[in-house]
Order: C-alpha cells, then structure tokens, then sequence
C-alpha cells in the first residue's frame, strides 16, 4: 500500500486540477480524497483502476449537480493505492467513517449492538447482557436489536431456564437464596438448591433454545412434566408447567419466526424527499431478535443501489456479519462486497435479493416498517422545523438555529458535582452529542453555580476554539440556553467575552413565581426580561430543552454519587485488583480492617506477597 500527499496548485482548481493528477496515476487500485481550499476532506472513493475512475471526473460535462458542485470545490487530491479491490472497499468505509466527508453517504448511527452472553469462566455459567469486544470465556447469542430487546429476552429466559445472572462475587458471597429465587427467575445454585448436574443441563436448554431449537425443549419438559405428575410430585410438575408457559409466552412475543432461514439480517431502504430510512431486521436461531433503523445522511441524488451499497461497507466495518444478508435493493459491485464482508467474517457470506418465498416476506416487511418510520420521522421533523422557526422568531434570533445547547449543573451541597450538556436540532435530540462535565476546579466555592458554569464553558468553547478556530464545522452552537436568571446570563456573557465567542446568541430560562411550569422568564444580556404566552408551543419547547438538560445533569450526579458510594480504598493501591480485593475483604472483613492490619497479618491472606503487604501498608499510612 502506498500514499501519495497532494502536491500545491493554487493555480487550478475543479477540471483542470484533476486532469493534473491523471498524468502521475497508474491503473493500480486505491482509494482517493477530493479536498477543499482549507484542506477539508469533500469526498472519499474507491477505484478498481484509479486512473480510469478520476478521469471521469476529468470530463468538462455530464455529471449530477451534486458531482459538478464537487468537482469545482476540488482544490487537491490525495491517493493511496492497494493490492486488491477488496483492500480498497475496506480502507474507503475506514475513511469514511474518521473523515466524515461531505459527498459521501455517511451512516451517522453506529454504535455497537448487545449479545446475550452465556458467561463460562464459572462452574455455574452466568446469562447477562454484552456489549464490545468479545475477550470473555462464554457463548455469545446476537447481535439484539436493542438493549430493550436483550433485557426482554432475559427476562424471559430467567422464567424458563432459571440461570443466575448475578456477578461471581455476589454469587460467592450469598448465604441464602435472593429475590429472583422467590419469584421463580433462578434457581439458587449460589446456596446449593439445584446440583451442578442439573443446573448444566438448564444452561444447555437456554442455549438450544437461542439457537431456535425451542419445540424440542418445549416437548422434553412436556414429558418431564408427565412423568412428574405420574409419580404424584406435583409441586416439581407445577414448576414445569409454569416454565412451559412462560417458554410459550417468549415464542409468542417473537413477531417474525421464519422457519427457513435460521440466520439472515434483513436489510430494506426507503427513500423520499431527499432522505432515506434502512431498517434492518435481525435474525438468529430461526427468530427475530429486534429490528433498528437507520437515516443515512445523502446530498439528495444519490440513487438505491449507491446508498444500499454505502450503508452495507459502513454498517459491517467493526461488525462480524451473519451468513445471509437479505436486501430490498441491489448495490452497484454485489461481487466485491461479498468478497469483502467474507473476507472479514472469515466465512462465506452471501448477499441476495429475494422476490418470492419466505425471504421475500420477510423483506417487505423490513420495507414496510423502513417506510413508515420515514414517514414518521418527515413528519416530526416538519413538525420540529416550525418551533426552531417559532423560537427563532420568539427570541429575535438572527436565523433559525440549526443546534440548540442547553446547559445545567447538578451537586448535592457542592458534593459529586458536574456539569450537562444536551443538544438538539432539526431531527430533535442529538443524543450523541450530549456531555458530561466533571467539576474539576479546586478554587471554586462548594455550591458556587456560577462558577461551575464557568469551568464547563470554559472547557467546552477552549476545545472548539482548539478543533475549530474557523467555525467550518457543524459542532458550534447557534444559541446556548442557560438554567438561571439575570446573574447566571451576566456571568455566562463574560466568560464567552473572555474567550472572545460573545456573538453566539445566549438566553437564561429563570423559572417564575412558585418555580411553576408556564411563568418562566427568560433573560439576554444588556436587555429587560420577557415572557411567552401560557399556551405558546415555543415555551412548551424551551421547557422540554430545559428539562431534558436537568435530566441529564441530575442523572448524571446520581450516577457519581452512586459510584462515589460504592468506592472502596481497595480500588485506589495498584496491583489491588478484583480477586486479592476479595481475598482480603473476605479475610479481614472490611477496608477499614485492612488499613489497621499489620505487615504479617497481610502476608497471611491467599495471594498477598511481601512486597505487596508493604504496598498496601504503605498506602494507609503516607506521610
């Protein structure tokens, strides 16, 4: 693989410039980046023959407006060649995805999926909920559509099968059975109620059952229950029953259960007005495991087959995917793409476009469910449109905000603070943007909300200002939304002045008399304070800005006081790590005893070496 960086021509730009380049380029395959005048990546391509493909961006006529518009934003090029095609589809869908180029189809969604984890580092396998990288001794059942779905299907399969969820440390540590026991989700093997026989053949049952083999379980409790009930042990053929029911009660909530493909995702693409949804169905041991959908972005003329082909390379980079891939669309290079995804699940993978059949149905299902999310999704961003217009016109904005960021700060008498910020925009809440501010600052007073605003704007707009001086990027607020009144929104615009941003437009949401929903009085710096009507759908949308920012600051304090509660001094010595911890808890009884324990007292416990006695002594009683 070989990179070449792009030479300087101030002189050309668009046509000519490419034609430039024709002249050193080879048929080699590669991948190239059309730049802009700051350097900015406008778009990423893969060539089978590099040569061949750029020249045709060469050519004077004949290209969509978005291509044309492109081209003559080209200011250099960067290429880098391969061995192989496939090569070239895989770096391409990696650039794409750290470059975030502007003509490319981009998948903005991509966050991992969750498994089912049959967790085996422990004679009595554990079932729990996965995400990342798979390093864990076990058998793992996924993707799940959700973290709903994975919740709901174990749920489910604690009914039935009876498998512990608790950690090994809780497990070790019962004396007698838990809550789950008593309302029949486990089956207590932490204090001996079932063998480590029988509690095997329950974890083989839950795994026949996620590998869709669920009518022979179904038929073997049956008989199990027959015989119970013969032998006059009614109470073990009532619990059979129950778990018959509840195994029932699973099969009926899976929607989709086709009998002919055991493994597939299915894949469909609606486009309309410029926008496009893909929903893609997820199905394992012959059931549906959950459905997701996805709204690439496009520029508007990107036709099926290219953004189906898009979306396939940049959902699978990262991802292992199943052996059947069902699509409502075909894609440009069905050939490459299987080579490629095959390549990457080290196993065949074959791609195909059903039109008859139970593939096909499950299809147009996907279809169907792609188009009326889109529907949905135009409809309340028509909806979300109007009140950034409405709030535009409400707070006399220069133009109608694009993102919106609300700010809020959570303590507890100053303890455990942090700062929140939440985003939204055109589509309504852009989740992945939120942020969490730890309040750092040692000099500030316990309690001081100005100054907490302080750090996190200071540490917001000094990271913009770092990443982008030049404003070229969508990550900079059009209006900030601060919970506070006149003195929050003075300290705020000093702060902005001293970091030289004070054009961002900035109001304060003060609540009213009584703090009541519908008084709320809203603050700009310089000017007299004003209100919006009771029944004005512009204060109803500033309230639901300021509440999801208190939501998310205030959730995100629990969750460090939660953390703050559970530290134990353990955690803070190196080389302490899950298992001595135990060892010495389990010896000593508490940290506290373990701070007060003596050099040979510690050398005594299981797994504590002299030199890590001495640390750990060390460490309770510096300076």
């Amino acid at each position: 693989m070989t990179d070449s960086t792009p030479e300087t021509r101030p002189a050309k730009t668009g046509h000519a410039l490419i034609q430039d380049y024709l002249k050193t380029l080879d048929g080699s395959p590669g991948v190239y980046r059309m730049l802009d005048q700051q350097g900015a990546v406008l778009y990423v391509g893969k060539a089978r023959n590099l040569r061949a493909r750029v020249s045709n961006y060469a050519r004077g006529s004949g290209h969509s407006a978005r291509i044309a518009r492109m081209i003559r934003e080209t200011c250099s090029m960067m290429f880098l060649t391969t061995r192989t095609e496939t090569e070239a589809l895989l770096l391409e869908q990696n650039l794409i995805k750290q470059l975030k180029p502007r003509y490319n189809v981009l998948l903005r969604d991509d966050k991992s999926f969750p498994n089912i984890l049959v967790a085996k580092s422990h004679p009595f396998a554990q079932i729990k909920k996965h995400r990342g990288a798979k390093a864990e001794k076990g058998d793992y059942y996924g993707p799940f559509a959700s973290a709903g779905a994975v919740n709901r299907t174990l749920n489910q399969l604690q009914r039935v099968f009876l498998l512990r969820s608790c950690t090994d440390a809780t497990f070790s540590s019962r004396t007698r059975p838990c809550l789950l026991y008593q309302i029949k989700r486990c089956s207590a093997p932490c204090v001996g109620r079932i063998g480590l026989e029988e509690y095997n053949a329950l974890v083989a049952d839950a795994e026949l059952f996620l590998q869709g083999k669920s009518t022979a379980i179904q038929a073997q409790l049956a008989r199990e229950m027959a015989e119970a009930a013969e032998a006059m042990e009614y109470e073990r053929a009532a619990a059979l029953r129950d778990r018959i029911k509840a195994l029932t009660a699973v099969q009926s909530v899976q929607a989709i259960n086709p009998r002919g493909v055991p493994e597939a995702d299915v894949i469909a693409l609606h486009m309309e007005g410029g926008q496009a949804c893909v929903q893609v169905f997820f199905i394992r041991g012959n059931q549906s495991w959950g459905n997701r959908d996805f709204y690439p972005r496009l520029n508007g003329v990107e036709s099926a087959d290219e953004v189906m082909q898009a979306f396939l390379a940049q959902f699978y980079d990262g991802k292992v995917p199943p052996r059947l891939i069902l699509l409502s669309h075909g894609i440009e290079d069905p050939d490459l793409m299987t080579e490629a995804l095959s390549e990457k699940a080290g196993r065949k993978v074959t791609l195909g476009v059903p039109r008859r059949g139970e593939k096909a149905e499950l299809v147009e299902n996907a279809l169907r469910n792609a188009r009326e999310s889109l529907a949905r999704r135009m409809s309340e961003s028509a909806a979300q449109q109007r009140l950034l217009e409405g709030l535009a016109e409400a707070l006399d904005l220069p133009a109608v905000p694009q993102r919106i960021e609300v700010y809020d700060n959570s303590h507890i008498q100053g303890t455990n603070a942090v700062g929140g910020m939440v985003v939204a925009g055109p589509e309504g809440w852009i989740k992945s943007q939120y942020r969490k501010f730890n309040i750092k600052g040692t000099e500030i007073t316990p309690g001081d909300d100005f100054g907490m605003m302080k750090e996190v704007l200071t540490r917001r707009f000094s990271r913009l200002l770092k990443e982008d001086p030049d404003r070229q990027t969508d990550a900079w607020p059009d209006l900030l939304l601060i919970d506070g009144g006149a003195g929050q929104v003075s300290a705020v615009h000093e702060i902005m002045a001293e970091m030289g941003v004070e054009d961002i437009p900035m109001i304060g949401v003060a609540k009213g008399e009584d703090r009541d929903h519908g008084k709320e009085e809203f603050h700009r710096h310089g000017q007299r304070p004003f209100a919006l009507r009771m029944n004005d759908p512009v204060l109803y949308f500033i309230q639901r800005l300021r509440d999801e920012a208190h939501r998310w600051a205030i959730g995100t304090h629990r969750a460090k006081r939660a953390k703050a509660v559970m530290a134990n001094p353990l955690d803070e010595i190196a080389g302490i790590g899950a298992a001595r911890k135990r060892a010495l808890l389990a010896h000593f009884g508490s940290a506290k005893a373990v701070s007060r324990a003596g050099l040979a007292d510690l050398v005594a416990v299981e797994g504590i070496s002299e030199a890590m006695a001495q640390k750990i002594v060390d460490h309770f009683h510096k300076g």
